[in-house]
């Protein structure tokens, strides 16, 4: 009986110290410096707030839920000052001590979204904005000020976003399956839905404007036109109901053949007015369902999915047809730029900016155009994408990846924001130097009418949404970065990490080197000096540099080129001119093998294999000692979570300990498979610094991987 008692004691000792992930960057957990605790609770005792709103009264949800766990205290709501210690939220008219805190030119500056958080003379706090939205963006601030256990004695932040759509892309199907998703299946119960309302469908609004994600696209771009039928626009109705408080508002992905498929017409062609006729009914029956949807995302013309080409018209044309249709009720169309055809002999990474340059400035005002970040397909490293830049009259849009489609899938740990970063502060030179990326999408620099963020959403049912612990940290890192592209991935990473495990500097400071560090060792294990696409087939996981036999643009041997003499893509101005579509100098700079930047050696460039590279090696050497960099960067990381055991509850420990388990054998799966297959080309010996493989290459290329997440 005595051992029962103690098994059940040491279970319930276990459960205490257990965490599953659910609750992200939202734990809210108790503020452990007892001097800023002490100042907290007595700044903090009463919250004056007016909550009539379904927005507001979400806002006073979040604080009572954050304060009591956080302080261990329920301060008074109430509608009027009470002594000293308020907390006071509202709009500009609201109350007398908002009037005289907030200007009417910092209330115009913020816009709609924004919000001003200060403390006045007396001591009080205000969180004041133009809109209710903006008050729940201010009190998810101020809650993650506190999280961070920051002071707030003179506190003033006054934020708005930089961007105005900051989207999430959900590539599900209406089945339930996640396109490219490795963290369980759908979060759309589609089957249960509009009756049953998960809790989860709430924890997701409240995730998103926590970080200040405003748009959610429910469905995969590879669309099923059924999602618009009276039936399912029931089911959207409610999620975009139960979104609405916390300022998400739903988009929905548009199959261009719809209206051939749901009512039998004879053709989709944009310029038919039988076509544009019902598309304005059919928008005007999602409308009737969801009077603030936000419109279409449309992928056409790419991948077998049906779009203009098919009647000989433009991307402008069909863009223009959708745009027209959702205009009248404040709608929008962001057309993916994702466009390719096999049977085009150019180079695959020319063919968006070929197919889309010519249509500059012809794209309605409604219309934003969504640019992956490279010109490629969401690979470990790209060069940013021709486009930002190229297209100067037209509303551009990022689309990032957040899911991990060719890094890993959700068993790797690659914090994503230094590639988004990296991405973001290049220089187009589109309008001299200082013409980053970032200004191309935010409309400071072109001044463009429409802007925006897209992410391909990593999450699903895995109780942790994203299968990883630190793939949480990827769709943190996405949405603080369309809320603002100029923020820092060290900034992003100290943010998440204090809010997701711990403050302690000895955690904090050794993981964050761990994350900024992780993308840099995928690439090197995966596709170092400029390597591209040479994963797998069909599901994209593990390596595949050996895949031939298909259309040639989704081989690898199409992009690598490897040969006896040399490896690489020509796309100088000798060979594909793939440089030529960037601004001078970058294309200059790309042009030269001796300037390019040798992450994007092998992208531009054919290379010999003894060609000397700046560390002195040799091409090949050097690309055996990076696949061993990789290799020892992820058993470093390793060491580097093992050393914080005591830091982390068990149960979040063990899964993230399992996981770099899995991505250490996979990084010599990579290594082993690429330098053998590589050095058949080369016929040079893998140096001795580099862990010989342990298996021939005929075992490598012969792992067959059947039912992978994702796989299509």
């Amino acid at each position: 009986m005595k051992t029962f008692f103690l098994v059940i004691l040491l279970l319930c000792t276990l459960s205490a110290f257990s965490e599953d992930g659910y609750n992200l960057w939202l734990r809210y957990a108790p503020v452990e410096n007892a001097v800023l605790l002490q100042s907290y609770q007595s700044q903090i005792k009463n919250i004056v707030i007016n909550a009539e709103t379904p927005t507001l009264k979400a806002a006073r949800n979040e604080l009572e839920t954050g304060l009591s766990k956080m302080l261990g205290i329920r301060p008074a709501f109430t509608e009027t000052f009470k002594g000293v210690g308020n907390l006071a939220i509202g709009l500009p008219h609201a109350f007398e001590v908002i009037k005289d805190n907030a200007n009417a030119q910092e209330l115009q500056n913020i816009g709609a979204e924004g919000f001003i958080l200060r403390q006045t003379e007396n001591n009080n706090l205000i969180i004041t904005a133009n809109t209710d939205i903006g008050l729940l963006y201010g009190v998810f601030r101020f809650l993650q000020i506190l999280q961070q256990e920051q002071p707030l004695s003179d506190i003033n932040v006054v934020d708005s976003p930089k961007t105005q759509i900051r989207i999430l892309n959900h590539w599900d199907n209406l089945n339930r399956t996640v396109e490219r998703g490795y963290a369980g299946f759908s979060l759309w119960d589609w089957f249960r839905l509009p009756e049953v309302i998960h809790p989860r469908y709430i924890d997701y609004a409240r995730a998103n404007a926590s970080i200040g994600i405003n748009g959610t696209a429910l469905t995969n771009v590879n669309a099923n036109a059924q999602i618009l039928t009276p039936v399912y626009l029931e089911k959207v109705k409610a999620l975009a109901d139960a979104f609405r408080p916390y300022g998400l508002k739903v988009y929905l992905t548009a199959r261009f053949s719809a209206p051939m498929e749901l009512d039998k017409l004879p053709t989709a062609d944009p310029l038919d007015k039988q076509v544009q006729e019902w598309w304005k009914k059919k928008v005007a029956e999602v409308y009737s369902y969801i009077p603030d949807f936000g419109g279409f995302l449309v992928k056409a013309d790419s991948e077998g999915q049906p779009g203009p080409h098919n009647y000989n018209r433009t991307q402008a044309e069909g863009a223009n047809m959708l745009a027209d249709a959702v205009a009248p009720h404040g709608g929008i169309v962001m057309w993916r730029a994702f466009v390719y055809d096999q049977h085009v002999p150019e180079d695959r990474t020319k063919q968006a900016y070929n197919e889309f340059k010519p249509l500059d400035g012809k794209f309605r005002d409604n219309v934003i155009v969504q640019v992956k970040n490279g010109p490629l397909d969401f690979q470990p490293r790209e060069p940013f994408h021709p486009l930002f830049g190229g297209m100067e009259k037209t509303n551009l849009m990022m689309e990032f990846q957040v899911t991990q489609e060719y890094l890993g899938f959700s068993t790797h740990l690659v914090y994503l924001a230094p590639l988004y970063e990296e991405c973001l502060q290049f220089d187009t030179h589109v309008k001299g130097e200082g013409s980053t990326v970032a200004k191309t999408i935010d409309g400071s620099l072109l001044g463009q009418k429409l802007t925006g963020m897209a992410g391909v959403s990593n999450i699903g049912t895995d109780r942790n949404w994203t299968g990883h612990t630190f793939g949480q940290a990827n769709w943190y890192a996405f949405g603080r970065l369309a809320w603002n592209p100029y923020l820092g991935s060290h900034e992003i990473a100290d943010e998440w990490i204090k809010m997701t495990f711990t403050k302690n500097s000895g955690f904090v400071k050794p993981v964050k080197e761990m994350m900024l560090k992780s993308r840099e060792i995928c690439v090197n294990y995966m596709t170092p000096l400029g390597l591209h696409h040479i994963m797998a087939a069909g599901h994209h996981h593990g390596p595949g540099p050996w895949v031939d036999g298909r259309r040639p643009d989704w081989t690898a041997i199409y992009y690598h080129r490897a040969s006896p003499d040399s490896i690489g893509f020509d796309r100088t101005s000798a060979g594909s001119n793939a440089v030529g579509q960037y601004h001078e100098p970058v294309a200059k700079l790309f042009d030269n093998n001796e300037t390019c930047p040798e992450e994007y050696l092998l992208w531009f460039h054919r290379v010999p294999w003894d060609y000397r590279v700046k560390s002195g090696n040799t091409l090949w050497n050097e690309m055996a000692f990076r696949y061993q960099k990789g290799v020892d960067g992820v058993r470093k990381m390793q060491k580097t979570w093992d050393s914080l055991k005591d830091y982390v509850d068990f149960e979040r420990f063990g899964y993230v300990e399992s996981l770099l388990g899995i991505q250490e054998k996979e990084a010599v799966w990579w290594r082993n498979s690429c330098l053998l297959y590589f050095q058949a080309f080369s016929n040079m010996p893998i140096p001795e610094a580099v862990e010989k493989p342990d298996k021939t290459l005929d075992f490598y290329m012969n792992i067959r991987e059947l039912y992978m997440p994702g796989h299509h």
